[in-house]
């Protein structure tokens, strides 16, 4: 799922191609993707855009007259740039926006068709679409603190709920732990107030640092190839690579969709965090530290998975 430094780049993309032009037509291959029935699309039509903004991993574009395309990408949705008039009937093509300045074509990939659009009059319809989670970039440590201990979670769900915290999903929140050195699955409210400290600068500086990396790759082009798995990253997506800490191999907790990456030895002191499936089949054979794990599968552990 494109995550805050991915909508961020792509929001400054959009900026420089359609602010200030005029929306000229929506082509909709899917109907499931329009989420909303009242104002019609129809209304949208020949506005120009005066202001574009996220609203935590969501984008929204902003017309004339306070009507706003709101759109989430979710997993596997993906924007593209071109200055034609492109063909709307790919399998993977879900719309086409066409303004006086190119069209933005939105596709899906996958057979989940997830990806959605809404048009929203006024500014307290667009509201109902912001999930309302503290922005990290602008955050005090105070902010942040009340945020955190709100509830009692562990560390990867309060970083990915939405409520919570703008715009981190599964990616971003593996790669803020392992520069914290903290368990996804320790408890919000058994932090140290170090902890809490190191937690809410990696916030800021994992979110920085990337926003600035796909910054410098998109170089002024529209970002293509958006991805949740990059090879510069410390522990998503590497299950089995070497951690670039300490050279450990990096560590998985799978679920049904997705799984959650971190390093043994930099954030649970060399303890294996149960994994639901393998755990399960394993029982009593399930490896409880890092040795133990490279002991059980040597083999595989050397192949990188």
């Amino acid at each position: 799922m494109p995550e805050l430094p991915d909508v961020v780049v792509y929001i400054e993309a959009l900026r420089q191609r359609i602010a200030g032009s005029t929306l000229q037509g929506i082509r909709i291959r899917h109907p499931f993707l329009l989420r909303s029935v009242s104002p019609p699309t129809d209304r949208a039509i020949g506005r120009k855009v005066v202001e574009i903004r996220r609203l935590g991993k969501r984008i929204a574009i902003g017309l004339e007259g306070e009507l706003w395309l709101v759109l989430h990408l979710m997993i596997a949705g993906r924007l593209h740039w071109t200055e034609s008039r492109p063909k709307v009937n790919r399998r993977l093509d879900l719309a086409a926006f066409d303004f006086d300045s190119g069209s933005l074509l939105l596709t899906e990939a996958g057979t989940q068709k997830r990806a959605s659009l809404h048009l929203v009059e006024g500014n307290h319809n667009l509201a109902a679409h912001e999930p309302g989670g503290l922005e990290l970039e602008g955050s005090t440590l105070e902010q942040f603190r009340a945020q955190l201990l709100a509830g009692n979670h562990t560390l990867k769900r309060a970083l990915t709920n939405p409520r919570s915290f703008s715009g981190i999903g599964n990616a971003y929140s593996d790669e803020i732990l392992h520069r914290a050195r903290l368990s996804p699955v320790t408890l919000t409210q058994r932090l140290t107030e170090d902890e809490i400290v190191r937690l809410h600068h990696s916030c800021k500086e994992v979110l920085r640092n990337w926003v600035e990396r796909l910054r410098e790759e998109a170089a002024g082009g529209f970002p293509e190839g958006v991805t949740a798995f990059r090879k510069d990253m410390a522990v998503h997506g590497r299950y089995g690579q070497p951690c670039p800490t300490c050279g450990a191999p990096v560590q998985r907790i799978r679920y049904v969709s997705n799984e959650t990456n971190y390093c043994a030895r930099c954030q649970t002191g060399g303890r294996m965090l149960a994994d639901r499936a393998l755990s399960r089949l394993l029982k009593q054979d399930w490896p409880r530290t890092l040795e133990e794990w490279e002991a059980l599968a040597p083999a595989s552990n050397s192949k990188g998975g």
